[in-house]
């Protein structure tokens, strides 16, 4: 760290806890309890210049207007006892039932298009006017009731269950690290075909109920597109290889990140799936002479999903050992879209920052930092790591305020736009 930083560097444990007020457009408006308790020690150990703390604990609870819940228990510990290993332990028990499907392939690069609708038909620029379309009343098809709505065609619930057990261990003069660890999720899924929905009757404009459609995953499964809508359970082997040198990890000022990570499923260990998961990522963080800390960060990403049965909920994230990330769309890859607006096997993305500190200040023994943070992102999926190139991008930028917590939490706001929608959202962490 660097000798301004280290010197607010608070000493020992401490708490921070805030109330959940969060904001996603998918999963809406959010309350309860976000909080880290930090073992920081102090600053005669030879590890309180060189470590974000010592030991973390992390406590998330939430509930959302939509009905989503989660609890999640996180623990981390690196440089264990001094030594070059990191131990980290993960549970969650989560369900969602406002979680986003619009297809699994390439196709999703097109504009919005209803599930019932032939690739002849109408499609839509903006989400507002698709999201209006969804809800307009249409006549039956197959197995249908006479009149439905589409309202949430493009939904589905998943309830999760899960425990993630990693360790690495620093390898040389610390920066290089390599990662095993092993996960055990059970998942359970359900989509909403006869559910009573919000519907807009075309005759009067009147927003009336009728029973919803058949939905989009469904459709997909029905046809062979995609494969895992019955759930079950997941078992995961993981290994990654890391080149770390940033100057900490919550905030960095400088440095890079580099990581290889694969995650690996089969029958052979416990898995209902088979599938390899590869992703490759590579970050910088510089310190420009703008203002009293101004950092350039930018982040490259790719990821490839092996196996011709990959069940569809893979698609969905990228996983890292610094955190996984919803591809392609929300928060943490493509702000301006919605989470997992565009799917495929094969996928790149690319994320800038600048993140310029203007106000710091300190209460009831607390630091607090304010930062502004104008952002771009960009990126694409295809249907194969072979056709990956710069062409058929799509692009977000906007700006976001980064508010610093005793410099371990980060509270983050960003404002998202693209040519579909404008997004924002509210939470803790940087989205790299």
């Amino acid at each position: 760290m660097s000798d301004a930083d280290l010197e607010k560097k608070k000493q020992g444990t401490f708490l921070t806890a805030l109330p959940d007020v969060s904001s996603d457009p998918v999963t809406g408006f959010g309350v309860g309890v976000r909080s880290n308790i930090y073992w920081n020690g102090t600053r005669d150990d030879p590890r309180f210049a060189y470590t974000p703390y010592l030991a973390k604990l992390k406590v998330n609870a939430a509930y959302y207007t939509s009905n989503a819940r989660e609890l999640v228990l996180s623990f981390d510990m690196p440089y264990f006892k001094a030594t070059r290993w990191r131990y980290k332990a993960d549970l969650k028990a989560q369900q969602n039932p406002a979680n986003l499907y619009f297809g699994s392939a390439e196709h999703t690069l097109e504009p919005l298009r209803l599930p019932s609708t032939p690739a002849s038909g109408a499609t839509y620029s903006r989400f507002d006017e698709y999201d209006k379309a969804r809800k307009t009343l249409r006549s039956e098809q197959a197995n249908e009731a006479p009149q439905v709505t589409d309202a949430l065609s493009n939904r589905f619930m998943e309830t999760e269950f899960m425990l993630n057990l990693k360790a690495d261990r620093a390898l040389g003069k610390g920066k290089w690290r390599i990662l095993g660890g092993y996960e055990i999720q059970h998942l359970s899924y359900r989509t909403f075909e006869g559910t009573e929905a919000e519907a807009i009757d075309p005759s009067t404009g009147q927003t009336i109920k009728a029973p919803n459609g058949t939905s989009l995953l469904q459709r997909d499964f029905q046809q062979g597109r995609v494969y895992g809508v019955n759930g079950g359970w997941v078992s995961l082997l993981q290994t990654a290889l890391i080149f770390d040198t940033r100057d900490f990890e919550p905030d960095p000022t400088k440095g890079h990140y580099f990581e290889i990570a694969n995650e690996f499923s089969n029958p052979a260990i416990g898995s209902g799936f088979s599938f390899d998961k590869l992703f490759v990522q590579g970050r910088i963080y510089k310190k420009i002479p703008v203002g009293k800390r101004t950092v350039l960060a930018g982040r490259v990403a790719f990821g490839n999903i092996f196996g011709s049965k990959a069940p569809f909920f893979e698609f969905q994230d990228q996983w890292s050992p610094d955190g996984s990330i919803n591809a392609l769309g929300g928060k943490q890859s493509l702000r301006g879209y919605r989470a997992n607006r565009f799917l495929a096997r094969s996928l790149w993305f690319s994320n800038f920052e600048v993140r310029a500190r203007i106000a710091e200040t300190s209460f009831l023994k607390q630091h607090f930092s304010f930062a502004i943070a104008p952002f771009f992102d960009a990126g694409t999926v295809r249907d194969k790591w072979q056709h990956l190139s710069l062409g058929n991008i799509r692009y977000a930028a906007g700006g976001g305020l980064r508010i610093g917590w005793n410099q371990s939490t980060i509270i983050s706001l960003d404002y998202g736009m693209s040519k579909e929608d404008n997004l924002f959202f509210f939470g803790l962490g940087q989205a790299f």
